[in-house]
């Protein structure tokens, strides 16, 4: 989903005191960011127009947020939209314009968030080759393992069937346990959900939300994400097992934490 260029995101952005462009010198100290470095850390990876994180950020005033997208142009909008939702200089919200790709340039173990969010990420279904591009491919899981929280979460949110059902398949080989799971959001009725433009767009057009909560168990053995392919063989056999082993119904109506 392409966005036109806005000749008047760059000038904005540069004057918000709360906007941090591709600085890697933030790796280790993001807690100290913020006026209140020992409250709960939450990323989100690919915020778009940060619809979702203005009313993520102004409904938990004691969680700090770091909101990352590689494209300044949506990070103007989400700029706007948080400085709407919480005033010009909100206290626990950071914008980082980076690449998801190379996340553990810009956090490391000391950063510790308990939580991320990947919501309706590019689905990357044209090609099998193109699926190493996901955000929730391992690769990209292993490295959030690598700075995540012991026992943190990642809160997955998609529109599209095959990426979910793939995502299941990677985030079971990465060690990540799912602690609850949909294939109809909005009819299970899981809270907190805090809507994005793209979950408004597919909801608008009829297409049930996916999504599941994922924490972080045990470390695999070692292995090379870059180099892992999911055969459909191993994608059966993995669900199928997933289906056997633990209890993926949709439950309730709340998450794992009300926050």
């Amino acid at each position: 989903m392409h966005m036109r260029k806005k000749k008047w995101a760059r000038p904005e952005l540069a004057a918000c005191s709360w906007y941090i462009e591709e600085d890697e010198s933030f790796r280790n100290r993001w807690r100290a960011c913020f006026a209140h470095p020992e409250r709960p850390l939450h990323l989100e990876m690919g915020c778009g127009k940060g619809v979702s994180t203005a009313a993520m950020a102004r409904d938990n005033a004691r969680i700090n947020y770091v909101a990352a997208d590689l494209n300044a142009d949506v990070l103007g909008c989400a700029r706007r939209n948080a400085a709407a939702a919480c005033g010009e200089n909100p206290e626990n919200l950071r914008l980082l314009q980076a690449d998801i790709c190379f996340i553990s340039h810009f956090f490391g173990p000391e950063d510790r968030p308990e939580r991320i969010y990947i919501s309706f990420c590019n689905p990357w279904t044209e090609h099998p080759k193109h699926a190493k591009r996901r955000l929730t491919h391992p690769r990209q899981l292993m490295q959030y393992r690598s700075f995540l929280a012991e026992g943190g979460e990642i809160w997955f949110k998609t529109d599209d069937e095959t990426l979910f059902q793939d995502s299941l398949a990677y985030f079971d080989r990465c060690g990540f346990f799912p602690v609850y799971l949909t294939h109809d959001l909005h009819a299970a009725g899981f809270r907190p959900n805090y809507v994005s433009e793209h979950e408004m767009k597919f909801t608008g057009e009829g297409i049930p939300i996916k999504a599941a909560v994922f924490r972080m168990g045990p470390p695999p053995a070692a292995w090379d994400p870059t180099r892992y392919r999911l055969t459909p063989g191993v994608r059966a056999e993995i669900l199928a097992r997933l289906d056997r082993e633990t209890d993926l119904r949709e439950v309730g109506q709340d998450g794992p934490e009300n926050a």
